[in-house]
């Protein structure tokens, strides 16, 4: 047997020999196992009969454990092939266990437990039976149905299936999650939709207003449609009295002049044929009458001289034969000097009307002309006649719109000539008795010379001659204010009544003198 390890006195005790039938072995050194152990001692004091297993290694002069000594401290791990993994659900046949390894008997002792290779077990008091030597390895599964075999074309018509499903719920998800989405944000909720508005107003508006000045005003506003000589048109008029006099321009009523025929419809919806009274071209005026007409409305009548320029203005018409349409501006500028329609290549055209006229900003159009030009208390201070447009269109040409240049007559001047035209059939018009030269190109407006040196440019015995006027003299202003030309003069002098005194400003040589001049008359066609 071994010896046991020394102790501490060095002394030891050796056993007797392992082999009973052999010659003593040489007794093992001291390091021929690990430090710190014990041999095996016989159980009883009797050795165990039997070979003794060959070591399967030397010794290891380093005591290492568990290579210590030349025992079989350390089996090596059975081999273990690779085996395929069966498909899930297979049931897999019971296996035999590999058998044991060959090995000499384990050594007993503390080294007996040991092996490097073997997982950790969970202490237990009690450890697990060993398994038989020959008993086959076996695995459990869970019993699951045996797979069905697809054919090669199924997953891929599932896939494409399902892929279309799970697509075409997805748009139909997503075209009602919009639906609603835009109804919830156009009604904010569900069902009916009612709007709030407020209540039904019977305010009476200020009379100051434009809505005050139209409510009184439309009443007494007319639309004028004639037909005659081949032409048509239409205009705007108003009420002047209550015996169905109506006021307008002549170049509204002048394709009647021969014989035609004049509509008249009132802001109410009555239409009545109406008559001439008398006209002016000299100041584009007409007098009109409706018979059997109940219930007129005239308009107040103003005054022009009182008007300033920046005085809000309310315009009303029927401009394209859109009847009663009411637009507003201000006074842009007062006795701008126009002149419209006729043949203006002489002085003595009686086609040419000269005005002294109101400009204003109000929008009017074809169609207004013979409208009211009305002020902030709804009384008439002008009749609109005449518009600058952006082709050069002026009354009658019937070209082109407003552009915020509108011409009124003023109302002073339209009353004088519309009671004589009442009264007498004809206006008459303020005349100084000289005859201009329209070609003059100089500053001022010069009195035309007589054929041959010795003429009647100068009526004898008129307003011009009884003042001094001579044929070639240049009149160069009316009253203080500068006049440019012909045209102009004409219009400072009718925008006066006959009678009226005036102080012209005359060139002669390069010589300026004052002469007062009374205006004398002249029957108006």
């Amino acid at each position: 047997m071994w010896c046991e390890s020394a102790r501490e006195d060095g002394a030891g005790e050796c056993g007797e020999s392992m082999d009973e039938g052999k010659a003593a072995r040489p007794q093992p050194t001291w390091w021929s196992r690990p430090r710190g152990t014990s041999a095996p001692r016989p159980v009883g004091g009797v050795q165990a009969a039997g070979p003794v297993p060959r070591p399967l290694h030397g010794e290891d002069p380093y005591g290492t454990p568990p290579y210590g000594g030349p025992g079989p401290w350390a089996p090596a791990p059975p081999v273990q092939r690779p085996v395929p993994t069966p498909a899930r659900g297979t049931r897999l046949p019971a296996q035999a266990q590999p058998p044991a390894p060959e090995s000499a008997a384990a050594p007993s002792g503390p080294f007996a437990r040991y092996d490097p290779w073997a997982p950790p077990s969970p202490p237990s008091a009690v450890p697990p039976p060993p398994p038989a030597p020959d008993a086959p390895l076996s695995q459990t599964l869970p019993d699951l149905p045996a797979p069905r075999t697809p054919s090669p074309a199924g997953p891929r018509r599932v896939r494409r299936r399902t892929a279309a499903a799970l697509a075409a719920l997805a748009l139909a998800v997503g075209g009602v999650g919009g639906w609603v989405g835009s109804h919830l944000e156009r009604t904010a909720g569900f069902g009916t939709i009612e709007l709030s508005q407020a209540p039904v107003e019977d305010t009476e508006r200020d009379p100051g207003s434009v809505a005050g000045i139209a409510e009184r005003a439309l009443p007494g506003v007319v639309t004028i449609h004639v037909r005659g000589s081949g032409e048509q048109g239409t205009g705007t008029g108003f009420v002047l009295d209550k015996r169905g006099h109506l006021l307008t321009n002549h170049h509204v009523v002048e394709p009647a002049e021969g014989g035609g025929d004049i509509r008249v419809t009132f802001h109410g919806g009555e239409t009545a044929a109406a008559e001439i009274v008398g006209t002016d071209s000299g100041y584009d005026l007409a007098v009109l009458r409706v018979k059997g007409v109940h219930g007129l409305h005239p308009l107040p009548l103003g005054n022009s001289d009182s008007v300033r320029v920046g005085d809000p203005v309310v315009a009303i018409g029927a401009p394209y034969d859109l009847a009663g349409t009411v637009t507003e501006g201000i006074i842009s500028a007062k006795e701008r000097p126009i002149t419209a329609g006729g043949d203006r290549g002489g002085a003595g055209s009686s086609d040419i009307s000269y005005v002294d006229a109101l400009q204003t900003d109000a929008p009017i159009n074809p169609g207004n002309s013979g409208g009211p030009l009305m002020d902030a208390r709804g009384r008439v201070i002008g009749i609109n006649s005449a518009i600058r447009a952006a082709d050069n269109g002026l009354p009658g040409s019937g070209r082109g719109g407003s552009i915020g240049l509108g011409f009124a007559i003023p109302v002073n001047q339209a009353k004088r000539v519309a009671e004589e035209l009442i009264n007498t059939g004809r206006a008459t018009h303020p005349v100084i008795g000289v005859t201009l030269d329209m070609e003059y190109t100089g500053e001022g407006a010069r009195v035309a010379l007589g054929s041959g040196g010795e003429g009647t440019s100068v009526v004898p015995g008129g307003p011009a001659d009884r003042a001094g006027i001579e044929e070639g003299d240049v009149i160069t202003e009316v009253d203080g204010t500068p006049v440019r030309g012909g045209e102009e003069l004409i219009v400072k002098i009718r925008s006066h009544r006959p009678g009226d005194r005036l102080e012209l400003t005359v060139e002669r040589g390069g010589r300026e003198r004052t002469v007062e001049v009374v205006l004398g008359s002249a029957t108006g066609s």
